[in-house]
């Protein structure tokens, strides 16, 4: 296994205010030291690690200082998350700005993977064109993935408008991206992460693992996720891809890290 972390432990999870009054400047952001985040990371025996857009952006005009961050932590930039509202044409243009800038540098600093999230649910609700509207605009999305030679998936989220696994199914054949499924989001909406990970493996090129039990997310092993389960499914369909713990907050981030790692060294050995 490749196995991955997300810095977004380390300061929780953030919107940058920038995305009040600009579109483009709309981005996730951790509120906390990304130099940290990857020492923690590195030092609980993790290869890689994804950051939010906001993030990333951080080092637009520090991009050595960025390179050298990996090679004193030996870590590899696995990808970027980024999103959008993408129902609303108005402004869907800027936000495929911004998706396309952060594209660019996650290339040039070696990323392999463009994460998207996102969806908005209308104040009246989620109309049925929302999902046409959606697929077009992760459809171009993929084409600005390609133009870096990035890898585009879709990461189905609470809050969203596909966060329900009718939801998902209703979107997933009106588009061409890959799918990175979040294991306890998929389980938060009502579905079944074993049986998502079945349903779409010939689509999926990345993955997201955080443990989940009574309405929490936790790190793997404190939560009654299948994950060995799951794991089986990938390793059927031959995947060799990055597998990425994300868990959006814990008391002790570096602890949480550790109590993952362990739980998936173990679970990697037994098979």
């Amino acid at each position: 296994m490749k196995l991955g972390y997300q810095t977004n432990t380390w300061g929780g999870v953030v919107g940058h205010p920038g995305g009040v009054t600009s579109v483009k400047d709309s981005y996730y952001l951790a509120n906390g030291s990304t130099e940290e985040a990857l020492k923690d990371i590195s030092a609980a025996g993790y290869k890689g690690f994804e950051l939010f857009d906001g993030n990333l952006m951080q080092y637009k005009e520090k991009k050595e200082e960025f390179k050298a961050l990996l090679e004193n932590y030996s870590l590899d930039f696995i990808g970027v998350y980024t999103g959008g509202n993408f129902i609303f044409p108005d402004i869907l243009e800027e936000e495929l700005i911004k998706i396309e800038e952060v594209a660019s540098l996650a290339s040039d600093l070696g990323a392999e993977h463009l994460v998207i999230g996102g969806g908005a649910i209308r104040a009246n609700g989620i109309l049925e064109s929302d999902y046409t509207e959606m697929g077009n605009a992760l459809n171009q999305i993929v084409e600005i993935a390609e133009k870096y030679n990035l890898i585009a998936s879709y990461h189905p989220h609470m809050g969203t408008n596909v966060q329900a696994p009718d939801q998902l199914d209703k979107l997933m054949p009106l588009t061409r991206i890959n799918l990175v499924p979040d294991t306890a989001h998929i389980e938060a909406g009502g579905g079944d992460p074993v049986e998502v990970i079945r349903k779409y493996v010939d689509r999926i090129k990345y993955v997201h693992l955080k443990d989940y039990q009574n309405g929490e997310f936790l790190p793997l092993g404190e939560g009654h996720q299948k994950f060995n389960e799951m794991i089986q499914i990938l390793n059927e369909a031959n995947y060799d891809g990055w597998i990425t713990v994300e868990l959006d907050s814990y008391p002790d981030p570096k602890k949480g890290a550790e109590i993952s790692h362990q739980f998936l060294s173990k679970l990697d050995s037994n098979n």
